[in-house]
């Protein structure tokens, strides 16, 4: 593990680069508690250039905290329809009420009182601790990982953790007094712009002086991790009941599961040695207490495959009675 003999700064040459290439993103413009929040929580697990007509949209629509509390969750849960990971939706929605009924509408701005919030970890945390309130907060991402793991040629697998702390340790002791909201913007964009996954561009990187990988040759290879498991596949029936009145049927998924809290046509994972049509009885029997009758593939209803974070579904849709 090469992790010794490390830079005192790279705050300078980082914040130089930064305050040229910056772009004017709308939750920079005004950096105050709910803006940031609501753009952190956002762009967990999403891409900027998807989140900004979001966060533009949902700013319309609850321009303050005390808004967003007071909406119904499934205003919510609607405003967020297409940026996925619903579950963020439900924690800022449970937050909003939090920070209003319990904190008289203001954020708390330490990294401890934050993470006491529905759907806020240490980094997200650290964000806004540091954006909104300049406090001293260190954060570490996937993009930051990639950086450090470049910049120290690090050849252990990083997602230890002891890998993963002397990463958090390394974003403490690089993070200056002053600037630190700014300092770890700007710790973030060479991952997302130049020290990217594949093909980094290292001779646009600010760090590259000091680029250990970069010396060696070993961009390619860092950061170091385990082979990921291979995605389960799933073949699944969901069943579109119809009434006799000519009433559609759909039901609300469990709050604490994927997708929570969402309407869908009812329906289920196959079973081992199941055929679809079984499966969708079974399904219906077991989660509304109802039976049914299958009756044909729904039209345009044929085999759709949807790839998910940690598991893949092939779904077919039955018209059922």
């Amino acid at each position: 593990m090469t992790c010794d003999n490390a830079p005192e700064s790279i705050a300078g040459p980082l914040l130089t680069w930064y305050d040229r290439v910056r772009a004017p993103l709308p939750w920079r413009l005004d950096p105050s508690p709910y803006r940031v929040w609501l753009s952190e929580i956002m762009l967990q697990q999403t891409q900027v250039e998807t989140v900004i007509p979001y966060f533009e949209r949902f700013l319309a629509a609850y321009p303050s905290v005390a808004e967003l509390a007071a909406a119904p969750l499934d205003d919510v849960l609607k405003r967020w329809e297409g940026l996925g990971y619903y579950a963020r939706a439900r924690n800022l929605h449970r937050a909003a009420r939090q920070v209003v009924n319990d904190l008289g509408g203001r954020f708390p701005d330490t990294v401890e009182g934050l993470m006491n919030l529905p759907g806020i970890g240490r980094y997200t945390a650290g964000a806004i601790a540091s954006i909104a309130f300049g406090r001293r907060a260190p954060l570490v991402d996937g993009n930051v990982i990639r950086v450090f793991a470049r910049l120290m040629d690090f050849d252990a697998d990083v997602t230890t953790s002891a890998a993963q702390a002397q990463m958090w340790r390394w974003a403490e002791d690089w993070l200056p007094a002053d600037r630190p909201g700014d300092f770890n913007q700007a710790l973030m964009e060479p991952g997302r712009r130049v020290c990217t996954p594949k093909s980094p561009r290292c001779a646009d990187c600010p760090l590259r002086p000091i680029c250990r990988a970069a010396e060696h040759g070993t961009q390619a290879i860092r950061p170091v991790k385990k082979k990921a498991a291979p995605r389960p596949h799933y073949h699944v029936a969901a069943g579109v009941i119809r009434r006799a009145d000519g009433r559609l049927l759909i039901a609300q998924r469990p709050l604490d599961g994927m997708l929570g809290g969402l309407w869908e046509f009812p329906g289920g994972k196959q079973e081992a040695g199941e055929t679809l049509e079984a499966c969708l009885m079974r399904e219906l029997r077991e989660e509304l207490d109802i039976g049914v009758i299958v009756g044909e593939q729904a039209r345009g209803g044929g085999s759709r495959f949807h790839p998910f974070l940690d598991h893949a579904a092939r779904v077919r849709v039955c018209l059922s009675r």
